[in-house]
């Protein structure tokens, strides 16, 4: 059935119009949650590039999200989208009156058919969630909204002349179509965060959500990396630290019982080193040098355990970062791709004008700079 299921995945994906829903980075080849951190912080940050004006970010968190799509409604929405009604017609049968039981033990539950949801472990269940969501976009060009499969964030960019208005508006608009698509906000577990750099910063009312109030956080765990509301790393780096070096112990009992170094260093490359790297396009550039210092101590010690050279983490960041940038450009497709403008020449790329370190050190400028060449990345 898995099989059948590939052909009929490939088969709606060929028949989608090309740059569908792009802001949601999940199920799409050469995207990832990197790409996502990346396009949320470079709207918070070129926005900050203008006086006055500050961020809200809601994260928010939906319960049992693939539990809870409508089939009749996906149905009107893929036909919306140009797919043929045989096609349409049989994803409605295969998610309708679908048998379930609970076993638990030696207990089996009577038998329930069930009418919404998508299967779990179904091949086909990721990409019809993107479907039904694919209409969850931003209302408003001062606000953007990214999704990685349920995770959805909403940002408000925020200036002094327009205020609140829009991005309350937006949050409201929001509200409506989940219930409307019967999606359901855990407001609970809902979060905002506020990036405000102003010296003379306003008092920032609470926003509400079915008259719940949501909770304002200052670090926030955004799609695996810890994210601060004043932009810095220290919390994602001290924690990757501390998650390696506990790992660290694993490869010196791995040496102590005498594994060759070949599989100490596949080791080291699955364990440690993912930790290290994960979302480094995102967040390295912008690093202290103490938080760096602590970084390289770690690949300094597994150094010495597995007993041969190893990729500086500055080698594999920048050698990422190029390649992330190819295939940025080579995607027109991707939000980003619009950053990356050629020169009249045609053999450079435009130089971001940044006014601040922040937007400077951050992943688009840093990748510019790669494909143009220049040192110091």
């Amino acid at each position: 059935m898995k099989c059948f299921e590939k052909l009929v995945r490939n088969y709606v994906i060929a028949c989608l119009p090309e740059g569908l829903d792009t802001f949601q980075f999940a199920y799409k080849t050469k995207r990832s949650t990197e790409d996502a951190v990346a396009i949320a912080l470079h709207a918070v940050l070129a926005h900050l590039e203008q006086r006055g004006g500050y961020a809200r970010l809601l994260f928010l968190d939906f319960s049992s999200a693939f539990n809870t799509i409508l089939p009749q409604r996906l149905m009107s929405k893929l036909e919306d989208l140009g797919l043929h009604l045989s096609l349409c017609g049989w994803i409605l049968d295969f998610l309708s009156d679908r048998p379930q039981r609970v076993r638990l033990g030696p207990y089996t539950s009577s038998m329930l058919k069930t009418n919404t949801g998508t299967p779990q472990g179904c091949v086909l269940s990721p990409l019809l969630y993107i479907l039904y969501t694919y209409d969850c976009v931003a209302a408003h060009p001062s606000n953007r909204v990214v999704k990685f499969a349920d995770d959805t964030t909403v940002i408000g960019l925020i200036s002094e002349r327009e205020g609140e208005t829009d991005y309350r508006d937006e949050v409201e608009r929001l509200t409506e179509w989940c219930r409307a698509n019967n999606l359901l906000i855990n407001t609970r577990k809902t979060k905002e965060l506020v990036v405000d750099f102003r010296r003379q910063k306003s008092n920032v009312q609470p926003l509400l959500i079915d008259g719940v109030c949501v909770e304002r956080v200052t670090t926030f765990r955004f799609l695996g990396i810890e994210l601060q509301e004043d932009l810095s790393w220290s919390v994602n780096t001290r924690g990757l630290v501390k998650k390696a070096q506990q790992r660290l112990y694993f490869l010196r009992i791995l040496r102590k019982n005498h594994l060759p170094q070949k599989l100490l260093l596949a080791f080291y490359h699955c364990a440690i080193e993912s930790v290290l790297t994960y979302g480094l396009c995102v967040w390295y550039g912008s690093c202290t040098t103490q938080d760096r210092m602590g970084l390289c101590r770690v690949v300094k010690a597994a150094k010495s355990i597995v007993g041969c050279p190893l990729s500086t983490l500055e080698q594999i960041y920048a050698t990422r970062c190029h390649r992330k940038a190819l295939d940025i450009v080579k995607d027109p497709s991707h939000p980003g791709h619009c950053l990356f403008e050629l020169l009249p020449s045609g053999r450079r790329y435009r130089t971001m004008k940044t006014r601040t370190s922040h937007l400077k050190n951050s992943f688009f400028s840093r990748a510019i700079s790669a494909l143009n060449g220049k040192p110091g990345l």
